[in-house]
């Protein structure tokens, strides 16, 4: 079976989405005791929805926060909109890259699906990296201006948050209806509805051409954005400990949204000026997140070899070698305009890695989240916090709320 439209969730991986995306952690709780105790911030969100959010998970703040993420969200479907008339009149015009990658998609009018499923995926990765930024200023040395305080970035990172996750959903809502309009998978009404829904949601369902490596990654920031992205609303459950480390793993997610446009989006199919684009737009985040690790907001942060123990002492170097690697490779594939991809007029590399290949990074993944859990437990937190002294407190940046 031939790549037929291709049309699998291609611009944005899952937006994100980042969720899609907010390596620093979506803002959250104060100091902690050592001990794992509730934190100042924790104490101060569960003051502003008037003491309702005693159960496992913070419903009142969420809700709060999708009231808030309002303003937001409709810029994002402004947005959305202007990428949309900006793909089809190309299309229509005859000036789209994509007609080099599927020229059966020339006629505009019948694949407006496809198209808006494309618009929602740019913006879900736009709005992946701007949630990605406010993050890192809010986690990293802080800027001194007054109209952008830890509190303001706090919260525009957790509505973008919200909204990236949001068009994540709509990238692969689009696509899923596009599929269910042109599937031929299945006789039936039914038959093609259970059909679009194994290629769109299932990881793995998708089971031809590129679309089965970047279809599969899509699904996978997708769907490890919602549990790492919403890790906040859950911080008096977990302690504000673990659900700063767990959502640290956000970042994946972003990498993870960057790895299938790269793979699957049609107007970046090819080495050229707008993939090269879309390579320079990662250089602010790695530079920024190489200055988040040299300079955390938090002093229990710092990289400190006196009194560090070996293991992780290695881990936090490495963790900024590799960082340091990053930029300079990223710097090398904007200066050339290059990297190793695909070339119109010439021969390009096989479809790399294999699905087992993702999976077994995903399997790598879930155990190293499953320690971090183990590790991070209350209970675990607190039994450490017994062998400290009385009332002594891990050093924090002072009013830092926990973003991540």
């Amino acid at each position: 079976m031939t790549e037929r439209r291709r049309s699998g969730l291609p611009e944005n991986a899952g937006g994100g989405s980042g969720a899609a995306a907010e390596e620093g952690g979506a803002a959250g709780a104060a100091a902690q005791r050592h001990g794992g105790g509730r934190s100042a911030g924790d104490r101060s969100g569960k003051a502003r929805t008037g003491g309702r959010s005693d159960g496992w998970f913070d419903w009142p703040g969420l809700g709060a926060d999708i009231r808030g993420a309002g303003a937001d969200a409709g810029i994002a479907l402004v947005v959305t909109g202007a990428i949309f008339v900006w793909l089809y009149v190309r299309i229509d015009n005859g000036s789209s890259a994509t007609l080099q990658v599927m020229p059966m998609l020339a006629d505009a009018d019948r694949y407006w699906m496809y198209w808006l499923c494309q618009a929602f995926g740019w913006s879900g990765l736009l709005w992946a990296w701007i949630t990605i930024v406010f993050s890192l200023l809010r986690t990293g040395p802080r800027p001194r201006v007054r109209w952008m305080p830890p509190a303001g970035l706090e919260k525009l990172h957790r509505t973008t948050s919200l909204t990236t996750i949001a068009l994540m959903f709509m990238h692969a809502v689009m696509f899923f209806l596009e599929e269910v309009r042109g599937n031929e998978g299945g006789a039936t009404w039914a038959g093609r509805v259970w059909d679009a829904f194994v290629k769109v949601f299932i990881p793995g369902g998708y089971a031809t051409g590129t679309g089965r490596i970047a279809i599969l990654v899509g699904l996978l920031a997708f769907y490890l954005a919602i549990p790492l992205g919403l890790a906040y609303y859950l911080r008096q459950r977990t302690g504000s400990r673990m659900w700063r480390a767990l959502h640290r793993f956000i970042i994946v997610v972003y990498v993870l949204s960057v790895w299938h446009t790269l793979l699957y989006g049609t107007n970046v199919w090819y080495d050229g000026t707008f993939r090269t684009l879309v390579w320079a737009l990662q250089m602010p985040i790695a530079a920024m997140l190489l200055l988040r690790l040299l300079a955390p907001a938090r002093p229990s942060e710092r990289l400190r070899v006196r009194g560090s123990r070996p293991l992780p002492l290695t881990a936090r170097f490495a963790g900024r070698l590799a960082v340091v690697a990053t930029v300079a490779g990223l710097a090398a594939v904007v200066a050339t305009g290059v990297d190793g991809g695909r070339t119109p007029d010439g021969a390009s590399p096989g479809l790399w890695p294999e699905q087992w290949v993702i999976w077994a990074g995903l399997l790598a993944l879930t155990l190293a989240l499953v320690a971090v859990v183990h590790r991070l437990r209350p209970a675990a937190v607190a039994a450490q916090g017994r062998g400290t002294a009385p009332g002594r407190r891990e050093p924090e940046a002072a009013g830092d709320h926990g973003a991540g």
